[in-house]
């Protein structure tokens, strides 16, 4: 079992940004890859960005070069730093512990947390 507790969302304009966290508990933090989705209203949920146990990351198209995910094992975090953000990166925002595989295709756990609201406007 994975317990998951997200923090750090908030409003914030145009242009700024934002580093979400993602604090785990329970199991070894260490063996699972993380990942971080979100979900706008009336949207399906979408997976953002993920990385492995062993660190190696991934991105969808519509956050590359602006989202960067990290993980800390001694502290058993997942962070999402989000720069330049845009109003369309308004959404719940949430963690989920899964596992990739080796062409880093990231395959979710039904272990989320309950999510952080990120809201971008001016």
């Amino acid at each position: 079992q994975v317990q998951l507790v997200e923090s750090g969302g908030g409003l914030v304009q145009p242009g700024g940004s934002l580093r979400l966290s993602c604090a785990a508990s329970g199991s070894i933090f260490s063996s699972y890859a993380m990942g971080w989705y979100r979900q706008a209203p009336g949207k399906q949920r979408e997976l953002v960005a993920s990385i492995s146990s062993g660190g190696s990351t991934n991105y969808a198209d519509s956050v590359k070069g602006r989202f960067a995910i990290s993980r800390n094992s001694a502290k058993n975090t997942v962070y999402l730093q989000m720069d330049t953000l845009k109003p369309e990166d308004t959404a719940l925002y949430y963690c989920n512990a899964g596992r990739t595989d080796s062409r880093h295709s990231y395959y979710p756990y039904n272990y989320w947390g309950q999510g952080t609201q990120v809201t971008v406007s001016s």
